[in-house]
């Protein structure tokens, strides 16, 4: 499988308070985001996949749902997360 627990522990420790930090907005985010891409890489294989594009959209959305509301409430942590992954330009 792409995304193992060691995988998982080391995208929370990297982005959450801690490697057991779940549920902070970073680490979510950086979750969704890496999922995005190997999402991506596996549509630019199989284009005809469509069960995966569906996935690929509703985690486009949840991450944009979270980012919305971290940027609503905290802008620094916000611009630190955006710079952290490279989302936007």
């Amino acid at each position: 499988m792409y995304l193992d627990a060691e995988k998982k522990q080391e995208i929370f420790g990297q982005y959450g308070k801690s490697n057991n930090d779940t549920g902070s907005v970073e680490s979510q985010v950086a979750l969704f985001s890496y999922r995005i891409t190997h999402l991506n890489e596996h549509l630019k294989r199989n284009k005809k996949d469509n069960h995966t594009r569906r996935s690929l959209i509703k985690l486009v959305g949840k991450r944009k749902k979270l980012l919305k509301y971290l940027m609503k409430n905290d802008i620094v942590r916000y611009r630190n997360l955006i710079k952290a992954l490279g989302l936007r330009k």
